[in-house]
């Protein structure tokens, strides 16, 4: 199998599966929060913020999508680096908030992680292709 077709996949899984978190913060924050990480449900109007974090999830594969579909590879990778600063933010976030090490780490870490891999190899295969000079169009004699 190619290093396209394995970026495509991955990539393909991130979007997917990103999305389907996002979705699940939206509609149903109640069932979906303690998979987060944090230690308690959000007093008051608190809980409104993981509609936010629901919001924010399904831009951010909508990104990767768009990117993906439109064939800027190369975007794709720089795009998934990026990206995974939230997932990092999000693992600062349970921690700094006693919330549990095992999901800090097994879910917000290892998919941070496994972004940076997914963006690195996105550049990988895409580096020959941006090192490349184009070749001059022929000139009319």
């Amino acid at each position: 199998m190619s290093l396209k077709k394995i970026n495509t996949v991955l990539a393909a899984a991130f979007i997917l599966f990103i999305l389907w978190f996002g979705s699940e913060f939206i509609l149903t924050p109640e069932t979906t929060a303690p998979g987060f990480g944090l230690p308690s449900w959000p007093a008051g109007d608190g809980g409104g913020f993981l509609i936010v974090k629901g919001i924010r999830d399904v831009v951010l594969a909508l990104v990767l999508g768009v990117l993906l579909v439109t064939g800027q590879r190369r975007a794709l990778g720089w795009v998934l680096l990026v990206e995974a600063l939230a997932a990092y933010g999000d693992m600062a976030t349970v921690l700094a908030h006693h919330g549990s090490v095992a999901t800090a780490l097994g879910v917000h870490a290892l998919t941070a992680t496994l972004m940076v891999v997914t963006g690195l190899l996105f550049l990988r295969e895409t580096r020959t292709a941006a090192t490349t000079p184009a070749t001059p169009a022929a000139q009319p004699a």
